[in-house]
């Protein structure tokens, strides 16, 4: 296996095909790189060299019991980048990790980085506070760390339900997307997974996408009801500076697997700049 090993010594694992221009793709909580399979192919298969990690406590990389806050997500990001000498890349982060992905940018991204998107992803904070009055009430956050602790597996069984919209008329179950997201979130730490809960939805990421001037593709789905857009993609592409807005009618939060061929067609025209 791949891996670095960063200065607290966790081993971070990660994923390096081909060759080209390098897209770097941060993956949601509790999951792993795989959840980029599909699009790591496409792009491959398009000329990019792609790349993934595992966050620290997630998929293959360490079960730590410590760091796992957004500054350490995003120094882990800077050392794989530095490790591989990325430049003129790509950075891709769906969910928690376009939380990840906007740190990085925003405090380590100086000369290596040529653009952003950021898919469902969670800033500018998720959290119901007095200066984020439209964010989701803590008792959210508090129910989802109990639910985990309380039993990690049943918890991750439903938790794609609504992840992936099948709680919607007309869209039926998909038991391998199901099991293949149960899979991943298993694989990684009960601890790390537990922090990664406030990592997510406590950090503010306001000042982040404020110094932010790398050109930025904000997807969001407006049926997503894990990351609701209202307070996230609206607000953050009104705060980035170099930012464009899709709104996908009808698309869940885990629409880069729904509809993959649909994210993939738009990122790709990102890419190239058409």
């Amino acid at each position: 296996m791949q891996s670095i090993t960063t200065k607290d010594g966790t081993d971070i694992f990660y994923k390096d095909w081909g060759s080209g221009q390098p897209v770097v793709f941060h993956h949601g909580w509790p999951l792993s790189s795989d959840d980029w399979d599909t699009q790591m192919l496409f792009f491959l298969a398009h000329g990019y060299r792609v790349i993934a990690h595992d966050r620290r406590g997630h998929g293959r990389s360490s079960q730590t019991a410590n760091g796992n806050d957004m500054d350490t997500y995003a120094a882990d990001v800077a050392a794989l980048a530095a490790h591989l000498d990325l430049r003129d890349a790509i950075h891709v982060g769906h969910s928690t990790g376009g939380g990840e992905a906007a740190r990085y940018v925003a405090r380590h991204g100086a000369g290596r980085v040529a653009k952003l998107v950021l898919i469902g992803a969670v800033p500018p904070l998720m959290l119901k506070t007095d200066a984020n009055p439209g964010g989701l009430p803590r008792e959210v956050f508090d129910g989802m760390r109990k639910n985990l602790a309380a039993s990690r597996s049943s918890f991750y069984w439903d938790f794609p339900v609504p992840f992936y919209g099948f709680n919607r008329p007309g869209q039926p179950l998909s038991e391998p997307l199901r099991m293949n997201w149960w899979r991943q979130g298993m694989q990684g730490g009960a601890k790390a997974q537990y922090d990664c809960i406030e990592a997510f939805s406590e950090t503010d990421f306001t000042e982040d996408l404020k110094r932010i001037d790398t050109p930025t593709l904000v997807m969001h789905g407006d049926d997503d009801q894990i990351v609701p857009i209202a307070d996230s993609a609206m607000l953050s592409s009104k705060l980035l500076r170099n930012a464009t807005l899709k709104v996908y009618k009808g698309l869940p939060h885990g629409m880069c697997a729904t509809h993959a061929d649909i994210v993939n067609r738009d990122l790709l025209a990102f890419f190239r700049g058409t």
